[in-house]
C-alpha cells in the first residue's frame, strides 16, 4: 500500500497478493530466492527477515511453508489510507508531476477520403484516453490529427465527387475504377449540384481544383463532427501539404544528404536505413521525383521535434510495422533522440452480432461508420468497449452485448456502482447524516469485513494503475481495475447495509462509499465515460 512509507519494486522484492486471504494481505517469496543463492535455509532466512521488520502498519508477519513471508495489514493502516483519500478529495494526489514535459499524441490521422469507421473509432478512443492519462500526470499534451491532402487518393476523391455531381445533373458519368463507392459522396454531390448548377461540365483543371478542395473541406468537417460525437477533440489539424509549401521536405533531404544518409540508385533516392538498424534500405523519392509515403512523414516528425516536444507518441494500425522500423532509422540518421519517436501499434476491430462478423472496406463503401455506432449505442458504451482490450490485441466488438442495458453490460455494471453510491448518499441525507466531513473521526477497527478491506486496498492502488496505464500505453488497465472495483463494491453492497444502528459504523461505511465514488468518478472521467447519479 502507498501508506507503507517505503517503495518496494517488483524487480528487487517479489510481493504478491495471496489467492487465499488466510495467508494475509501480501506475501513474499524473497527468502526462497535469497536462500537458494546463499546456501541458507529459506525458512530460517524468512524468520530473520520477518523479525527484522519494524513497522506499525503490519498487524502480523508470519512465515509459512518452505519460507513464504505473509503480511497482514493493521486496521490503523486501512483507516489512514481511507482517511487520506476522503480528506484530499483527489485519489491521484500522490502521482508524480511531469509539468516540465511537453508531449504530442498523434492518432486517427485517416486520409479525408471517407467516413471514419469502427477501426478509426478504436484508435480515437485509445489516443484520447492516453492524452487524458498524461494530462493527469501533469504533462503538457497536444493532440494532433495529420491528414494527407495531396496525392493519388485525393485525386481519386475529386474525380469520384465530380462524377457523382454530374450524375445528380442527369448525366451518365462513370465513377473511376479505383474511385470511392460509398454513398457519402452522393450526399455531397447533391449539395454541389444545387449550389453550382452546370458550372463544371468537363473534368478539367478548374474542376479538379474545385472538387479536390470542396471534397477535402467537406470530409474534414464530417470527420470533426464524427469525432466530437465520440467526445474527441484535437488541438491541431496538420496538413501534409504544409510540409511541402514550407520547405520542410527539402530541409530533411538536405540534412540526410549532409549526414551521408541517402544515395541514388536507378534514378531513385534511397535512405540508408540498414545503417541505422532498419530491415533494408528504402526509397524516399521515386525516379519520377515523386516522394514516397515515408518522406513527408519523416519531415512531419522532424517538424514535431522542432516544435519543442520532449517526445511524440503516434498510434498506428497493425499494417504499419515496417513503416515504423523505417521511421526509426530515418530519425536516427537525422540525429533525433532514440526515445523521441514512440509508437503504439493497435490491432484491428471486427464487429460481431447475431449475423456473424462483418468485414469492412472503405474503398468499396462496405463499412460500419463511427457515427452510426455512436448514434446507436451511445458515446459511453462505445468508448468503454473500444478500450477494454490490450491495444496490441485484436478487438472483437460484441454488438449484442453493447446494446444491452443491464448489469451484463460491463459499462453499465461500472456506472451502476457510482449510481448506487449516489442513492446511498441521498438516503443518508434524508436520515440526517452530514456528508461533508466523513474523513473526521474514522476509528480504527471499525471496517473489518473482508469486502471493506478489499475495497480500501483497491482504492489505495488506483494511482499505481493510472501510472501503469500511461507507461504501458494501456487504457485496458483502467477497464480491468474499474471492473474489479465495481465487482467488490457490489459484493459489499449486497452483503452489508451501509446505514445501520451503529452510527460510528454507518459513518465509516459512508466514508468508504465516498472514497469509492471519488475513484470511480476519476476513472470514468479519464476514460471519457459519464458518471451518472441515476440510471
Amino acid at each position: 500500500m502507498r501508506e507503507l512509507g517505503f517503495e518496494v519494486t517488483g524487480k528487487d522484492v517479489p510481493v504478491d497478493i495471496p489467492s487465499n486471504p488466510e495467508f494475509g494481505d501480501y506475501a513474499s517469496s524473497i527468502a526462497l530466492e535469497l536462500g537458494s543463492k546463499n546456501d541458507e535455509s529459506p525458512r530460517e532466512l524468512a524468520k530473520k527477515i520477518a523479525d527484522g521488520i519494524d513497522f506499525d502498519g503490519f498487524r502480523d508477519i508470519s512465515v509459512a511453508g518452505p519460507g513464504f513471508i505473509n503480511f497482514e495489514l493493521s486496521s490503523s493502516l486501512f483507516t489512514r489510507a481511507l482517511t487520506r483519500i476522503i480528506s484530499e478529495k483527489d485519489p491521484l494526489i500522490d502521482l508524480p508531476e511531469y509539468s516540465d514535459r511537453r508531449i504530442q499524441i498523434e492518432f486517427v490521422s485517416s486520409n479525408p477520403t471517407g467516413p471514419l469507421t469502427v477501426g478509426h473509432c478504436r484508435q480515437a478512443v485509445l489516443g484520447d484516453i492516453l492524452a487524458a492519462l498524461y494530462e493527469r500526470l501533469g504533462y503538457s499534451v497536444d493532440k494532433e490529427y495529420y491528414f494527407n491532402d495531396e496525392g493519388r487518393q485525393m485525386d481519386l476523391l475529386a474525380q469520384t465527387l465530380w462524377a457523382r455531381y454530374r450524375q445528380e445533373l442527369g448525366e451518365d458519368a462513370k465513377v473511376p475504377e479505383d474511385g470511392y463507392k460509398g454513398d457519402y459522396l452522393v450526399d455531397i454531390a447533391e449539395d454541389i449540384a444545387a449550389e453550382q448548377g452546370d458550372s463544371y461540365p468537363e473534368w478539367d483543371e478548374a474542376a479538379a481544383e474545385y472538387f479536390k478542395s470542396r471534397g477535402l473541406d467537406e470530409m474534414v468537417d464530417r470527420i470533426k463532427d464524427d469525432l466530437a460525437l465520440l467526445g474527441v477533440e484535437f488541438d491541431n489539424w496538420f496538413r501534409e501539404s504544409s510540409l511541402h509549401e514550407e520547405g520542410e521536405v527539402e530541409k530533411v533531404l538536405e540534412i540526410l544528404a549532409d549526414r551521408d544518409g541517402t544515395y541514388r540508385k536507378n534514378g531513385a533516392l534511397w535512405l540508408k536505413a540498414e545503417e541505422e538498424g532498419g530491415p533494408q534500405d528504402v526509397v524516399l523519392e521515386k525516379s519520377s521525383g515523386e516522394p514516397t509515403y515515408l518522406l513527408p512523414d519523416i519531415a512531419y516528425h522532424m517538424d514535431k521535434f522542432d516544435r519543442g516536444y520532449d517526445f511524440a507518441l503516434v498510434l498506428l494500425g497493425a499494417d504499419h510495422q515496417r513503416h515504423v522500423e523505417n521511421m526509426k532509422a530515418a530519425l536516427s540518421k537525422l540525429g533525433l533522440p532514440d526515445d523521441f519517436y514512440q509508437v503504439l501499434v493497435n490491432q484491428f476491430v471486427s464487429l460481431s452480432d447475431e449475423g456473424g462478423t462483418r468485414k469492412m472496406s472503405t474503398r468499396e463503401g462496405e463499412f460500419v461508420t463511427l457515427r452510426s455506432l455512436v448514434e446507436d449505442l451511445g458515446k459511453d458504451v462505445v468508448r468503454y468497449f473500444m478500450a477494454e482490450r490490450k491495444p496490441e490485441s485484436h478487438l472483437e466488438f460484441d454488438y449484442e452485448l453493447a446494446k444491452e442495458e443491464s448489469m451484463d453490460n460491463p459499462v453499465y455494471y461500472l456506472q451502476y456502482a457510482h449510481t448506487r453510491i449516489a442513492s446511498i448518499f441521498r438516503e443518508a441525507e434524508s436520515e440526517g447524516f452530514a456528508l461533508d466531513n466523513l474523513s473526521e473521526g474514522l476509528e480504527s477497527g471499525v471496517l473489518v469485513e473482508s469486502e471493506e478491506k478489499e475495497l480500501i486496498k483497491l482504492l489505495d492502488g488506483f494511482p499505481e494503475t493510472v501510472e501503469l496505464a500511461a507507461e504501458d500505453y494501456g487504457p485496458h488497465h483502467l477497464v480491468s481495475y474499474g471492473e474489479e472495483l465495481a465487482s467488490v463494491f457490489h459484493q459489499f453492497y449486497n452483503k452489508h447495509r451501509v446505514l445501520v444502528d451503529d452510527e460510528v459504523l454507518s459513518r465509516a461505511r459512508l466514508g468508504l462509499c465516498s472514497a469509492v465514488q471519488l475513484v470511480l468518478r476519476e476513472l470514468l472521467e479519464i476514460m471519457g465515460v459519464s458518471a451518472p447519479e441515476e440510471m
